[in-house]
């Protein structure tokens, strides 16, 4: 389920949730922040498929694989540049 297709919308996937938290990345927030931002609209009209802690962290990690994200020495998550 990482990418969408006939059966798995864009939200039930990783590549649409990992897009999504890259929206809450303005500034730079722990995995706690991250997720606590994102678990008041999980499931909800804004993004409409239930996800767990687990595909949160798979999502960090696709984009941390892909060189979207990288951690600040004190733990942060921030966007490269």
């Amino acid at each position: 389920m990482i990418l969408p297709n006939k059966h798995i919308t864009v939200s039930q996937s990783l590549w649409g949730l990992a897009a999504f938290l890259l929206t809450f990345l303005d500034v730079p927030k722990t995995v706690d922040e991250l997720w606590s931002k994102f678990e008041k609209i999980n499931d909800s009209p804004k993004f409409p498929a239930r996800q767990s802690f687990e595909r949160v962290v798979l999502a960090l990690d696709f984009l941390y694989l892909i060189d979207a994200i990288e951690i600040t020495g004190d733990g942060k998550i921030k966007l490269c540049a």
